[in-house]
């Protein structure tokens, strides 16, 4: 596997990787084909939120071995630390690359998550989009029975799995059934499938210009997620300025 420089970022306990997308892809890709075991997570400001109070979800984050940031807040979050993180990846931007990318690389994908029939719906999408894709298959993210889903799993024998149930929910999973589990990467995406297949509506094309998806999400769904934004942002920065000052510490 090639050699990257490893620039990691501090936010409220949990090490991020500074990079942007090309360089993510191509890690994946890399990680994908070492014929070893790898996670790659994800780092927005709910995920942050919820590490101050959950220390497995942070040791299962800063073992994984990419954690890449997800959200303009958490590069608000670094730049008021004094870093940088180059580029917000948030997964209903960065599949339609990555599945261009894992098109030309011939890599394998699982899709794990969302409510039934989901992730069907999101493949054939993306298959329209890209024909040489390769499916290895797709499991509801509402489910049971997990020893059915590692099974599904081991039959397709993928390159990439991408499971998507929300945090912390996926981290948990994963930590549990990694080891059981015959793939190469094993990547938490969030509400990917939903936001694919259509399920999930994504902010006008204005708030993401502005960084304010955020507000968008909350429009679209405000009972489920006004404690998140509105609770949580302000929340977040506040805890971000404890850090900055030495008042807020994280133990290993």
């Amino acid at each position: 596997m090639p050699e990257y420089p490893n620039q990691r970022i501090n936010v409220l306990g949990v090490w991020i990787d500074s990079l942007g997308l090309a360089e993510l892809l191509e890690r994946v890709s890399a990680l994908a084909r070492d014929g070893e075991q790898h996670t790659v997570m994800y780092a927005n400001v709910h995920v942050l939120n919820t590490v101050v109070e959950d220390a497995l979800l942070r040791r299962t984050l800063n073992n994984a071995d990419l954690v890449y940031c997800d959200g303009d807040g958490v590069r608000l979050g670094a730049r008021l630390l004094g870093q940088h993180l180059p580029q917000r990846m948030t997964g209903a931007d960065w599949i339609y690359p990555a599945c261009e990318h894992w098109q030309q690389e011939g890599l394998s994908v699982f899709f794990f998550g969302g409510a039934p029939g989901v992730a069907d719906r999101a493949v054939a999408k993306l298959k329209r989009q890209y024909p040489a894709l390769r499916i290895a298959g797709t499991h509801a993210g509402f489910f049971t029975d997990s020893s059915a889903v590692v099974a599904a799993v081991n039959v397709a024998r993928p390159d990439i799995l991408l499971a998507g149930m929300g945090t912390p929910i996926q981290e948990r999973w994963v930590a549990e059934h990694a080891t059981h589990l015959e793939v190469s990467v094993i990547w938490t995406v969030g509400a990917v499938m939903d936001f694919v297949s259509g399920e999930a509506p994504r902010a006008p094309r204005w708030m993401l210009g502005y960084g304010l998806e955020w507000l968008g999400r909350l429009l679209a769904e405000p009972r489920r997620l006004w404690r998140r934004y509105l609770i949580g942002n302000p929340l977040f920065l506040w805890r971000v300025l404890q850090q900055r000052l030495g008042l807020l510490r994280f133990e290993d």
